[in-house]
């Protein structure tokens, strides 16, 4: 980052810009006193592992400590157990306030992650299928205390499928595992899932099309209201996509042959996945497979996200989608829809004035649908004046990406007495001012830990003006 002060002083080897996440999640970001030295940071995190460099973000005008630091190791189980040892400690004697410690987010985020335990505590492991999971907790355990294992089966015939999920009390645990589990694992980070279908992945292939409300969208998974244009403007640049026959069933074509359990890995990520093969063709070296998804809007989505992705890097990987005789002209129509009138919906809530202009065709700007979402969400409530005082902030987090502000504003401001919402730029936050504790509670019950178009919201109490003086400006 360009207000980085890097330093790396005590010799040793020094990572390149290039080699930053390398392996992943062996940075940590660190809050503390903008009084703090590099040999302080050196001393009380060198115990944990092997230290490549050491970065202290200050003011590129005054060149002062920013009080944010990162610390790079060598491995990521080192980063790992320095989190989980040092975040809320003090790091000398006549230090008050304890430091924050996080893995950091890869530079390409732009920000350090609010992390969730599962991201760094389960991994993805490729298995013989004649594993157990009492075999794979077996040979798992030593690396430390683990707290269930699952092994994906087919969910006709029951049989295994060659691949399982371990997850660890601790993140360090799961790096450890990672680092030194044998190579025909193959374990790496599993992505997250919905909580309530951990319990096995039987239950989460079976239940995907009664998915949690709230918690996994499906149709709300496309983030089409808050999702810069850059995927859809491009979509009629030397191809013919307008025309193309979609289905729940997509081909994938590689130069570099792939196993299903790869195949099964890189589709997975979109939920609803179904079943896939992969399919041998004697004549070329090339790869090729079949991909089915539950719903027509997860193949959609595994459509515009997966095609061009590089796997392995360097080679990409062709997506289309393969014509199963079904129409889904409706379901487009329906979704393009819902994505203007969401916007439209967002402009006229607290502007009666547009309210007249969208009284077209005998309907009125009330009777559009809302914001995409499983949430129950109260009717749009006029905004309290500007110079009313604020009662209660709150603070907002985005994943992946934050939502376009009027639709921020049509959110918060259905709880009453919305004072102000704003982002804070080029960062996955944001705040709203409440002039009633009351409507910011409610904002928080209803809104903590849902998905609305497609971006998942953190919505907690913001500290007071005098903390976030010192801490959150500082850390944001």
């Amino acid at each position: 980052m360009d207000e980085a002060g890097s330093s790396a002083s005590g010799g040793g080897f020094r990572p390149g810009v290039d080699s930053l996440d390398e392996p992943p999640n062996s940075r940590i970001f660190l809050v503390i006193s903008k009084y703090t030295p590099e040999s302080v940071l050196r001393e009380r995190f060198s115990p944990f592992g092997e230290i490549q460099d050491i970065w202290v973000v200050r003011d590129k005008h005054t060149k002062e400590s920013k009080g944010i630091a990162f610390v790079k190791f060598a491995r990521s189980s080192q980063a790992c157990k320095a989190m989980e040892e040092m975040h809320g400690q003090c790091l000398g004697p006549n230090d008050t306030k304890p430091i924050k410690v996080f893995i950091a987010q890869s530079r390409s985020s732009g920000s350090h992650r609010d992390v969730e335990d599962e991201e760094l505590t389960r991994i993805f492991v490729m298995i013989p299928k004649s594993y157990t999971e009492e075999d794979l907790r077996e040979k798992f355990k030593v690396y430390g205390d683990i707290e269930y294992c699952s092994i994906i089966k087919n969910k006709v015939t029951g049989e295994s499928k060659g691949l399982g999920y371990v997850r660890y009390l601790k993140p360090s645990q799961a790096a450890q595992a990672i680092e030194n589990c044998d190579r025909s694992f193959r374990a790496i980070l599993a992505e997250p899932k919905n909580k309530a279908s951990e319990s096995s992945e039987q239950d989460y292939y079976s239940n995907m099309r009664q998915e949690a409300l709230g918690h996994e969208p499906r149709i709300n998974m496309f983030p089409f209201v808050g999702e810069q244009q850059s995927e859809f403007s491009s979509f009629d640049k030397n191809d013919s996509r307008g025309q193309e026959a979609i289905s729940k069933r997509l081909s994938v074509v590689s130069r570099v042959p792939f196993t299903e359990e790869q195949l099964f890995s890189i589709f997975d990520i979109i939920p609803g996945l179904e079943y896939c093969e992969v399919q041998r063709d004697p004549y070329s070296n090339y790869g090729h497979g079949v991909v089915q998804y539950f719903n027509v809007a997860s193949a959609i989505y595994a459509k515009y996200k997966l095609h061009g992705f590089q796997y392995p890097p360097g080679n990409r990987i062709g997506v289309s989608f393969i014509e199963d005789g079904s129409n889904a002209t409706d379901l487009l129509r329906k979704m393009a829809t819902q994505m203007v009138a969401a916007q439209l919906a967002s402009m006229v809530c607290n502007n009666p004035n547009q309210q007249q202009f969208l009284q077209f065709g005998g309907s009125s700007g009330s009777q559009l649908p809302q914001i995409q979402t499983d949430v129950v969400l109260p009717s749009c409530k006029k905004k309290a004046p500007p110079e009313t005082p604020v009662k209660e902030r709150l603070f907002i987090v985005f994943n992946p990406h934050p939502l376009p502000l009027d639709v921020l504003e049509d959110i918060f401001c259905r709880f009453g007495n919305l004072i102000e919402v704003y982002l804070v730029s080029g960062k996955n936050v944001g705040y709203a001012k409440y002039a009633d504790r009351i409507s910011a509670n409610d904002a928080i019950a209803t809104l903590h830990g849902k998905i609305l178009n497609g971006v998942r919201l953190k919505v907690m109490l913001a500290d007071s003006p005098r903390e976030e003086s010192n801490k959150r400006q500082r850390t944001y």
